[in-house]
Order: C-alpha cells, then sequence, then structure tokens
C-alpha cells in the first residue's frame, strides 16, 4: 500500500460570491483569522493522530480563496502539517489566489509561509468577459499577478474559462497566445458549464452550444500541446515535469486528508478504503471541531464495486490513464473485473479506449467524451 498521503485544506470564504461557481464558499466581509486557525490546525492533528507513518507529498489550500487567508495562517497550517507527518522530499503545497492587488500583496508572505506553488484564478484576459464572470480583477491586474508569482514562487500556474457565451475560436485562441506569453509551465482551462445553485443557473445564462464547446476543446488542445504544454488530464496542461502533483495523486487514487468545511478525503488500510466528509456550513463545522476536535459529518466504508467505479472514473480523466496494478492494489479488483466487458470491448474497438497489459486509457476522442464513456462503461 503507497504510504504518502496528501493534505487538502479548505478555506470557504471570498469577498464575493462568482455567478459560475457551485464551490461550498461564502461570501464574507471580515473573517476571525486566530478562530479559524486554531480549527484547522485541531482538526490536522485530529487526522494526523490516526494516519502516524504516512509520509506527506503535498499540501492544496483551495477554497474559496485562499489568499484571503493571512499569511500567519498559512504557516501555522504548513507547519503542523510538517510537524505531524515526515514528507517526502518533494513535498509541494499550492495555494489558490485571485490576482486582485490586495491579494497580491500577500504573495511574499505566503511565500515565506512555505508555499511553493501559487494557483492564480485568471480566468480571462478580455475585461468584458471578466465582468461577465463577475471577477473582481480586470486583465492589467492579471497580468501583473502572473508577473508577481512567477518572480515570487517557485512554481506557479493560472486558471482560464472557456465555451462563454458568444466566444469564437479564433478569439479563443489570441487569447491562449496571450496566456503562453507568460511561459508559464502549467495551465487548468476549464469548460463554462452552468450548474445548478448558481447565479447563472437561476437568471438562465447559458454556456456555448455543444459544437462551439468541442471546437473550443479542440484548439485548447492543438494551441497547448503546440507551446509544449501537452494535455495531462482533460482540463490541466503542463510541461512535462510540471503537473500539479497534488491533484495528480487523487486522480491516481492515493490517500487525502480534507480539513475544513465542506473538505472531502479518502484514506485506506487493511479493511479497505472509507471516504470521509466535513460539514459544509462554516459555523457548524467551527461547532464541532471546537466539541470533538473535527468537523466529520460522514465516514462510510467503501465497497470493492464502489472505489472501483471512483478510480475508473479518476484515472480516465488522465492521459496516463488507469495503472492496472495500482488500480488492484486499491480496489481490490482486476479492471476488466470491474468495468462492463461488453461495453469495454466496444470503446476500444470505437476508438474511444486504448489498452495494453500495463494501462486503459481514453483516446483524445474518449476524453472529450468522457461522460458518455463512462455512462457505458459503468452500467
Amino acid at each position: 500500500m503507497d504510504d504518502t498521503l496528501s493534505l487538502y485544506v479548505h478555506w470557504p470564504f471570498c469577498r464575493s460570491k462568482c455567478p459560475y461557481c457551485d464551490f461550498n464558499s461564502y461570501a464574507v466581509e471580515a473573517i476571525e483569522q486566530e478562530r479559524w486557525r486554531a480549527s484547522l490546525l485541531r482538526e490536522i492533528e485530529y487526522f494526523a493522530n490516526e494516519t502516524n507513518g504516512r509520509r506527506l507529498a503535498s499540501v492544496f489550500f483551495g477554497g474559496g480563496t485562499p489568499s484571503l487567508m493571512a499569511p500567519a495562517t498559512a504557516a501555522a497550517v504548513i507547519a503542523a502539517a510538517k510537524r505531524h507527518w515526515p514528507t517526502t522530499d518533494d513535498l509541494e503545497i499550492t495555494l489558490e489566489a485571485n490576482p486582485t492587488s490586495s491579494e497580491a500583496g500577500h504573495f511574499a508572505g505566503l511565500a515565506e509561509a512555505g508555499v511553493t506553488r501559487l494557483s492564480l484564478g485568471v480566468q480571462s484576459f478580455d475585461n468584458a468577459a471578466l465582468a461577465f464572470l463577475g471577477r473582481a480583477h480586470d486583465a492589467a491586474e492579471a497580468k501583473r499577478a502572473i508577473a508577481l508569482a512567477a518572480a515570487t514562487f517557485e512554481r506557479f500556474s493560472f486558471d482560464l474559462i472557456y465555451a462563454r457565451p458568444g466566444q469564437t475560436v479564433d478569439a479563443w485562441r489570441r487569447e491562449l497566445e496571450e496566456a503562453l506569453a507568460f511561459g508559464p509551465e502549467h495551465l487548468s482551462v476549464y469548460q463554462l458549464t452552468i450548474e445548478p445553485g448558481t447565479r447563472f443557473h437561476d437568471d438562465g445564462v447559458g454556456a456555448a452550444d455543444e459544437e462551439t464547446a468541442a471546437a473550443l476543446y479542440e484548439a485548447t488542445h492543438e494551441v497547448l500541446a503546440a507551446a509544449g504544454l501537452p494535455a495531462y488530464e482533460i482540463s490541466n496542461h503542463a510541461r512535462p515535469g510540471a503537473e500539479c502533483r497534488h491533484n495528480l495523486a487523487i486522480w491516481r487514487g492515493s490517500n487525502y486528508v480534507g480539513v475544513g468545511p465542506g473538505a472531502h478525503g479518502r484514506l485506506s488500510g487493511p479493511g479497505g478504503t472509507e471516504a470521509l466528509r466535513q460539514i459544509h456550513t462554516p459555523g457548524r463545522w467551527l461547532a464541532a471541531v471546537d466539541r470533538q476536535g473535527h468537523g466529520t459529518v460522514e465516514r462510510i466504508r467503501l465497497e470493492p464495486r464502489q472505489r472501483a467505479d471512483e478510480l475508473v472514473m479518476l484515472g480516465l480523466r488522465t492521459t496516463e490513464g488507469i495503472n492496472r496494478a495500482r488500480f488492484t492494489r486499491h480496489s481490490g479488483l482486476a479492471l476488466e473485473d470491474a468495468v462492463d466487458a461488453g461495453a469495454l470491448a466496444e470503446m476500444i474497438d470505437g476508438g474511444f479506449l486504448e489498452a495494453d497489459g500495463k494501462s486503459l486509457r481514453a483516446s483524445p476522442a474518449g476524453r472529450q467524451r468522457l461522460n458518455a464513456v463512462l455512462a457505458h462503461l459503468l452500467a
């Protein structure tokens, strides 16, 4: 069994809620930094006590907007993680940030706190698109933040969103070229989807039509691959060796602890894998941590078939696909026993999946239609 562990820290606060966002996040004016710091540290200690012997391979601060976290809070969390777990030699510590000037002012303090990799929520270099997406920064501010991140952190990445209403392939190609001018080693490029519970959904806002979205997807992969940033996952592109190690660990089925409101975790042992979920609401999570040292609201042992389905859905998102030996180690099942045999043969014959003795992978065409492939494969 893999003895490495990843730590996900959820910071649920934002200055405002973006109209497309369905994450567990809350717009607030003020944050009790010291109370949140103490509660995060207490929950980390709780999970550290039951994961003795694991080596910490990555820490990821997500949200919400973790760059609203005081650098002292980030420093305390990182120090606690290193104190409770031995670390791998290449420990990666990522923090998500917005490019606004006020948050960029925290970059130096976050780097000093121990953050090694910054992920910036740029989303677009078009001011009209940024206004549509409800972002608090403009294109000039985003470019300054990227330059500052490149100068401050060992590694950096930024996000872009495509398939916006009315977006053309030519305009998107120009936007990608503008992004590449910064020399990034990693880009996360997400297709806009309208999710229930978001303001866009409530207001009846639509994304690009299916045909346009497919053309934009193909243009994304073509432009970024030509620039030396091939896709290593459906929405993530990187120069070889610059992949986000935290996310790769999750997609490969490794163990991870989630702390903070709404965080998820997966912990394996001799009896199988447990799925954990923390209380969503910040106030209720705080109260639970005060009372019992953790905010876990759900902890269930996954059946081998449940874990196998999960690993198939995660693994086929990546270009490397599902490693057969690792799959069996994590699920207890052989890969062919976990999927519909007829559907597997059909997907391979149709050019949507590729298989050999070592792995099962989705082809480029399969990744573009992954939801349909998975529905067929796991029926």
